[in-house]
């Protein structure tokens, strides 16, 4: 037995094989169902040889070993005496902290509906350019009707927030967009003396608001699913959408309403203590100073409900908006630091794109193209993003609009604050300058390596120049490509499995990214792995989590052993059928054997065709 040593060491530290009560595995990991958890001695699993890394959740113990899995667990099965189990765990709705759940819920609703909001944000700049310079005046007809662009996007706020969180709660978006229209109605928003069946209803006002609609959402959610339990169903069609309506309307008016309004109020407070009691400078500061981090782990979007929060209850925002452009003009000036710095060709046209996409406000390729490979760039950005934003902090520096990156300078003056427009300006100057100096001193932590590589061929010219090769990995499927640090798996999106992408999906088939062949088809049909004739390892997982849908809403179209071209079909999968599951629909391509290659480069983050190149693997 070829792991019989490994899996005798897990059983141990794990509690013994009375404490197991069954352990089966998907394509990277053993898990575990435990009699009692605190017998389980992590800490030292995790110090174990041949132990990518160990995760507890409320669905299993989970021990993540690699590809390998399978030959370890089939092992570990006859060792514990147990019957060979399928790969697939109890069926376990996974319970998250409330806390963790309501921040992910926020997160997830906001990315989308960032868009509109920017285009909002630097329509609000620009007519304060032509307003400051007298190409248009603010009463003229045209400042109106674009100006009425701006007004309504917040105004009708509650009408995208519906939309945009109403799948992710089991509600029906067009149901909840009707709640939230009818919010913001001249018939309810901000309207006094309003009741409902002789119950006294609070004055509110919805519209520019998102959590009274966030909540009622997800009471909608539950209704629906309460009512699809209950209705028969060849009344569900005619009777759920008015039930549905003539109940969360009331409720939302009598408790989500109020209870909304006062979180609101609630974190509008909390920030005038401390702006009060510390000053706001020092949130700014820190915020200025540490947001890479919080992209990094996919918290980027916290601080976009806080910041729509002052500029609804304040009319401006003193914190979040000043602090997230001043940290992506850091990140610029840091890339161009290592612009400067770099001699290699290659690396100045990367250091070169991600410093202009990061001035203008998309910073995501330069943090994970640049500053998790190379880490010195993100002291860069402490140190000019704390000092810029030290400074706007300090002068009282007010965010009027909802916008960010250069391009949204211009709404400082907003109101004719031009000192506000000008202490801006000193401070994204001053955090622009202060990192690319630090990014230049820092400097490249490669740059020596790849020097004494370069000598070495011109001292060898007999050498065969291509030895650094690339090959290049294509798209699996249709859709966005996202950073693996966003995907929601702790052992991908480490890179503990390897290094790769994930992919959101537009479409329902998934293609080879490369020449070669089928290495393994997992049994559920939710991974696919791949072997290129140099060697590469590919790991394509359809899906988290999605072991446990057993095969359903997947149809595998090759078997292992069989040999595949780039872009020949592999499968094809009900993506509407996994999210209605529950699950989330990720596409996640790794390369498992990345520690053999000198590195594996993503592509940057944007809309992909299953043509367009996701990977770079130089060999």
């Amino acid at each position: 037995m070829k792991y019989q040593q490994f899996n005798e060491e897990i059983i141990q530290l794990i509690g013994g094989k009375e404490n197991i009560q069954a352990v089966v595995h998907c394509m990277t990991r053993l898990r575990f169902t435990l009699k009692d958890r605190s017998l389980a001695q992590t800490d030292a699993m995790k110090a174990m040889d041949g132990v990518i890394d160990v995760v507890s959740n409320n669905v299993s113990y989970q021990i993540i070993i690699g590809t390998h899995v399978s030959e370890v667990h089939a092992e570990l099965i006859t060792m514990l005496g147990l019957s060979n189990q399928t790969t697939n765990e109890e069926t376990v709705e996974e319970k998250k902290h409330p806390l963790k759940a309501m921040l992910d819920l926020v997160s997830e609703t906001m990315t989308p509906v960032i868009e509109p909001i920017i285009a909002s944000g630097l329509l609000a700049g620009f007519l304060s350019l032509f307003t400051m310079t007298g190409i248009l005046s603010a009463e003229s007809p045209t400042y109106i009707l674009l100006n009425s662009i701006r007004e309504a996007v917040f105004f009708f706020l509650p009408i995208l927030i519906a939309m945009s969180c109403a799948k992710r709660l089991n509600a029906s978006p067009y149901l909840a967009v009707a709640l939230a229209a009818t919010l913001v109605s001249s018939s309810i928003n901000d309207v006094a003396g309003l009741s409902i069946f002789g119950i006294h209803l609070p004055q509110m006002a919805y519209a520019n608001s998102f959590i009274p609609i966030i909540l009622a959402t997800w009471f909608m959610g539950k209704l629906t699913l309460l009512l699809k339990k209950y209705i028969p169903k060849f009344l569900q069609y005619f009777l759920n959408p008015v039930l549905i309506m003539v109940i969360c309307l009331p409720v939302t008016l009598l408790i989500f309403g109020p209870i909304g309004i006062w979180i609101g109020d609630g974190l509008g407070w909390f920030f005038e203590l401390l702006h009060n009691t510390f000053g706001s400078w020092i949130v700014l500061t820190l915020y200025a100073a540490f947001q890479p981090f919080l992209i990094m782990l996919g918290a980027g979007n916290f601080m976009m409900p806080l910041a729509l929060n002052f500029v609804n209850k304040m009319g401006y925002d003193p914190i979040f908006l000043a602090a997230a452009t001043i940290s992506d003009i850091a990140v610029s000036g840091a890339m161009l630091g290592y612009f400067l710095k770099a001699k290699n060709s290659e690396q100045k046209q990367l250091f070169g794109t991600v410093s202009f996409s990061a001035i203008m406000g998309v910073t995501e390729p330069a943090i994970y193209g640049v500053f998790v490979k190379y880490r010195k760039p993100f002291i860069a950005v402490m140190i000019g993003g704390g000092i810029g934003g030290l400074f706007a902090g300090l002068m009282n520096v007010k965010t009027y609009s909802i916008v960010w990156g250069l391009m949204g300078l211009p709404s400082y003056a907003e109101n004719q604050d031009f000192a506000n427009l000008t202490f801006m300006i000193i401070s994204v100057v001053i955090a622009f300058v202060a990192a690319a100096v630090a990014a230049y001193l820092l400097g490249i932590p490669s740059e020596k390596k790849e020097t004494a590589s370069v000598k070495e061929e011109v001292a060898q010219p007999n050498k065969v120049k291509n030895s650094l090769k690339k090959i290049p990995l294509y798209s699996v499927a249709a859709g966005e490509l996202i950073p693996l640090a966003e995907v929601k798996d702790q052992a991908f999106s480490t890179g503990a499995l390897g290094k790769g992408i994930g992919i959101l999906p537009t479409s329902n088939e998934v293609v080879s990214p490369v020449d070669g062949e089928v290495m393994v088809v997992f049994p559920t049909k939710h991974a696919i792995g791949l072997k290129t004739k140099e060697g590469v390892e590919v790991l394509i997982h359809i899906g988290i989590d999605t072991v446990e849908l057993d095969g359903q809403h997947f149809d595998t179209i090759v078997t292992a052993g069989d040999q595949v071209t780039a872009g020949q079909l592999l499968a094809t999968v009900d993506f509407e059928g996994v999210k209605a599951a529950g699950y989330d629909p990720t596409i996640i391509v790794v390369i498992t054997n990345t520690v053999d290659y000198l590195d594996v480069i993503p592509s940057p983050s944007g809309a992909l065709t299953s043509e367009a190149e996701c990977l770079t693997i130089m060999l």
